[in-house]
């Protein structure tokens, strides 16, 4: 039987000193040391003050795939590997959800190092609720599809968490007010444990206009839920979606099941909710 083993190691977001002892442990023992920028990691382990004794190998979005096998033959023969990534928790939108699959999958043990997360950093600083809450990962980068994103989001009663790049955050935010509604409330959190932190809170309208000039560092943005008297609004702007897709030449029963997916609506009523539209 192996005594190999994947340990899913949290890294700070921001300041090291946020790290856990565990994860000094692991840095310093593991046999291999599968981090998503091993520049990152060396500096990492220099503030930590700790020495690297196994194999460092590379491990991010685009050689995911082909390192998964190697990883594993390697905790079969029984070896012990730590996954970090730049920050935070691996596999929340950064590298080791293939991993944890493949380990599962073969039997293998699979276990977690706890600590730093900027999702619930970002949500208990934005001062919005926090009993029910979702997180969705990065926002579609082409608008159209970013709009139908957030028209998922228009019925959706969680507090919703999500990343997103400094250098899309102004054009993000004003479709959000578009989308979601202008009042809708929200927080910008920026650097978050870092020298410079800073919490913007208010309405996605307010938030769209400060950050209109422009945004620097790691972004996440709290929304508040909908509330029930949102949901015609909602019917609305998903009405408005499947006409932009239509008006790009897609179906119109093909655009109604695409941007209902997701949503609180049918395909079916939103197709006759865009026949009533059109009178």
């Amino acid at each position: 039987m192996t005594s190999g083993r994947v340990v899913l190691a949290a890294t700070p977001i921001g300041n090291p000193g946020d790290a856990s002892d565990r994860l000094r442990d692991v840095l310093a023992t593991a046999d291999i040391v599968a981090a998503e920028d091993t520049r990152r990691l060396r500096s990492l382990a220099t503030a930590l003050e700790v020495t690297i004794r196994g194999r460092v190998m590379s491990f991010f979005e685009h050689n995911e795939a082909g390192r998964v096998p190697q990883l594993i033959d390697r905790v079969r023969a029984g070896d012990t590997v730590a996954v970090v990534t730049d920050a935070g928790m691996p596999a929340v939108s950064d590298p080791g959800y293939s991993l944890v699959v493949a380990c599962i999958e073969a039997g293998l043990p699979v276990t977690c190092l706890p600590g730093p997360s900027a999702v619930t950093t970002a949500l208990v600083l934005s001062g919005l609720p926090v009993d029910r809450f979702c997180f969705d990962g990065f926002p579609p980068r082409r608008a159209g599809r970013r709009r139908t994103w957030l028209a998922r989001l228009a019925a959706e009663e969680r507090t919703c968490v999500f990343f997103e790049s400094p250098h899309r955050l102004a054009d993000t935010l004003a479709e959000a007010a578009q989308v979601l509604g202008a009042d809708r409330r929200a927080a910008v959190c920026r650097e978050l444990t870092k020298t410079y932190e800073e919490v913007l809170r208010g309405t996605l309208g307010e938030l769209a206009e400060r950050t209109a000039s422009g945004v620097l560092g790691e972004i996440v943005v709290v929304v508040a839920g909908a509330d029930a008297a949102d949901s015609a609004a909602t019917l609305e702007d998903l009405v408005e979606i499947v006409e932009e897709r239509v008006e790009a030449g897609e179906r119109l029963k093909d655009a109604c099941a695409a941007v209902s997916e997701g949503s609180a609506v049918t395909k079916r009523e939103l197709y006759q909710a865009v026949l009533d539209a059109r009178g």
